[in-house]
């Protein structure tokens, strides 16, 4: 989920459960909260622990709610895991430890401190080698996988190999983490995404999801398809930066970025409205 800003570049909790409430609406059994698309680094832990609060408060009830509390700094990790806790969050996404380049050791003893941290509480691991270097190979995440409460795998990598390994050897719950694995990981016996283009195509998605889990894959190819050149335009530059300019142009108010990310040039706003258009959702809306 992105993390709405105000004009001054507060965080819009209004706007916030707001969002939480379409993405439940239109198709998500959950959502991830301060993760990349929610700007996680440029986020304060305060406004982090009111944004949990807030989206727990909306949509709780219904859907589940994840909390991106991991970090390169496993204390700062394991202390935000713990406050955290406090605001009714259902599970945890931590990503690898980034710039530190920790060694195997290091990477496990980093998840299973926040793992014990979470009381009990799933936590899910992020792996996504094109941002933080390290990329976690099945053996790593077979490790992790026996820490009691590490139960799934958020992957961003393309290597349909590794991630048939990790469904068949690390007995974690693989999860895309980018939207356009989704189909091949879900004949992979992947259980689903985490997803970006969920904010402005979450029934199209479910759909997909949804034929999958009932054996029609030719069904769900053919809406995979059709997403093809929606999910190119959301990757016209760096995430979130297309999708809080679509959420925008759709009429979610969901405001800017904040720095070192900036707003959509005009060429990639128009590379998004017409990829929006050209699937129906701007007319739609």
């Amino acid at each position: 989920m992105v993390t709405p800003f105000a004009a001054d570049g507060s965080v819009n909790l209004d706007s916030a459960r707001r969002l939480a409430r379409h993405l439940v609406d239109t198709g998500s059994d959950g959502v991830v909260v301060c993760g990349t698309t929610g700007e996680g680094p440029t986020v304060t832990d305060r406004e982090k622990l009111d944004l949990f609060e807030a989206v727990v408060t909306e949509v709780g009830a219904a859907a589940t709610v994840i909390a991106n509390t991991g970090t390169y700094d496993t204390h700062h990790s394991v202390a935000l895991t713990r406050s955290a806790l406090a605001t009714g969050v259902d599970g945890f996404l931590v990503v690898t430890p980034y710039y530190s380049k920790p060694p195997r050791a290091g990477i496990v003893a980093h998840f299973r401190a926040i793992a014990e941290a979470a009381e009990g509480r799933p936590v899910i691991v992020y792996n996504i080698p094109q941002r933080v270097v390290v990329n976690l190979e099945p053996d790593v995440l077979a490790e992790l996988g026996e820490i009691p409460n590490v139960v799934a795998v958020k992957q961003a990598t393309a290597d349909l190999d590794q991630a048939r390994r990790v469904v068949e050897e690390s007995g974690l719950v693989l999860y895309a983490g980018n939207d356009d694995l989704v189909m091949p990981f879900l004949e992979l016996g992947g259980a689903g995404g985490i997803c970006v283009a969920s904010h402005v195509a979450g029934r199209e998605l479910r759909q997909l999801i949804d034929l999958a889990g009932q054996g029609d894959i030719a069904g769900a190819r053919a809406v995979d398809e059709s997403l093809r050149d929606l999910l190119a335009a959301l990757a016209v530059t760096t995430n979130p930066i297309p999708v809080k300019a679509a959420l925008n142009l759709l009429g979610h108010d969901v405001g800017g970025l904040r720095l070192p990310l900036v707003e959509a040039d005009p060429d990639q706003t128009q590379t998004v409205a017409a990829a929006l258009e050209a699937s129906g959702i701007l007319a739609k809306a």
